[in-house]
């Protein structure tokens, strides 16, 4: 049977700022962010297996990239873990939903957890292909397996 990909978008909300950066990014703002997440594999020819045809059931990539990633950050106030600790305290007493990560949480950056991520839960025999993560409608940054 032939290597398929199969992709399934997701999409959430949540700001970040980027800390130190010289542009307008440095202020707290928000994304409609859209998540495409692409594996590959080959479909099952097990005619007993209830999963014929399938490389992997869309609702186990829903679940894991759900578990992972969009329960974590949706609705959620991005910032990386090493700026201004006070400004953090009086942010983490008046909102609830503060995700503090080890990096600067740019589309980028973020890509490249999502994949860490999401690749250490996929089942034997299926492959993370590619990730696109949308900020805005018209912007957006790509991680390939292929080149990583």
């Amino acid at each position: 049977m032939a290597i398929i990909r199969l992709t399934k978008e997701f999409s959430f909300e949540a700001a970040h700022a980027l800390g130190g950066y010289d542009g307008p990014c440095r202020e707290i703002h928000g994304h409609s962010y859209r998540l495409f997440v692409t594996i590959k594999g080959r479909p099952s020819t097990d005619p007993q297996d209830p999963k014929q045809g399938m490389v992997m059931d869309f609702g186990v990539l829903k679940k894991i990239v759900n578990e992972e990633i969009i329960s974590q950050l949706d609705h959620a106030l991005v910032l990386r873990s090493t700026a201004d600790e006070k400004l953090r305290n009086i942010l983490a007493e008046q909102f609830e939903n503060m995700v503090e990560v080890d990096y600067q949480p740019t589309c980028e950056n973020m890509l490249e957890d999502f994949a860490r991520r999401i690749m250490a839960r996929l089942p034997e025999g299926v492959t993370l292909h590619s990730l696109r993560l949308h900020e805005t409608a018209s912007s957006y940054a790509e991680w390939f397996a292929e080149d990583n």
